[in-house]
C-alpha cells in the first residue's frame, strides 16, 4: 500500500487503528472483552458490565495511576530519597485507585440512562421450536475489525 497517495485524514486514521487493535488486544488479554471474526464479529464484553471495573480497564492496558514524580519508586530526589510531599502523592494515588475500583461499566451506562442518553440495543433473539435459541441473521454493511475499518478509509 501507497501512502503518498492517500489524503492526509485518511493516512491519520491508520495507526489508530493499529493502536485501537492494540488496545482491544490487551483488554482481551485481560478477559475483559472477547472477540468474534468474521461477518457480524468484532468486540464484546468478556464479563458481565457490573463485574468490569475503570481501574480493571486502566490497568489491563498498562496505564500508571501515578501522581507522584518519581513512578512510585521513592527516589524523587535521586541518591537523596523521596521529596517532602511524596507521602501525599502516594495517598492521592490509592484513593484514585480504590475510587476507580469502585465504578463499574454497569454505573457508568446507568448514570447516562439517567441522563436520557440512548443506548443502542442488541439484535433481539428469536425462539424456534428447538431447545436452542436462533438468532436472526444480521446483514451489516460494515468492516467487522479495526483493519477493515482502517481498509475502507483506504479504499475511498
Amino acid at each position: 500500500m501507497n501512502l503518498s497517495n492517500l489524503p492526509v485524514a485518511q493516512a491519520a486514521v491508520i495507526p489508530w487503528v493499529a493502536y485501537l487493535e492494540q488496545l482491544f488486544g490487551k483488554l482481551r488479554r485481560h478477559e475483559l472483552v472477547e472477540s468474534t471474526r468474521g461477518p457480524g464479529g468484532g468486540y464484546s464484553l468478556g464479563r458481565k458490565a457490573a463485574d468490569i471495573t475503570v481501574a480493571d480497564i486502566i490497568v489491563s492496558v498498562d496505564e500508571p495511576i501515578d501522581a507522584t514524580h518519581c513512578g512510585g519508586k521513592e527516589n524523587c530526589l535521586g541518591e537523596s530519597g523521596r521529596c517532602m510531599t511524596h507521602d501525599l502523592w502516594t495517598s492521592l494515588n490509592q484513593r484514585m485507585v480504590d475510587f476507580l475500583d469502585s465504578v463499574s461499566l454497569q454505573k457508568l451506562v446507568d448514570d447516562q440512562l439517567a441522563k436520557g442518553i440512548q443506548i443502542e440495543n442488541k439484535p433481539s433473539m428469536r425462539k424456534a421450536i428447538s431447545a436452542m435459541p436462533v438468532s436472526k441473521p444480521i446483514h451489516v454493511n460494515a468492516p467487522n475489525s479495526v483493519f477493515a475499518l482502517g481498509n475502507a478509509f483506504v479504499k475511498n
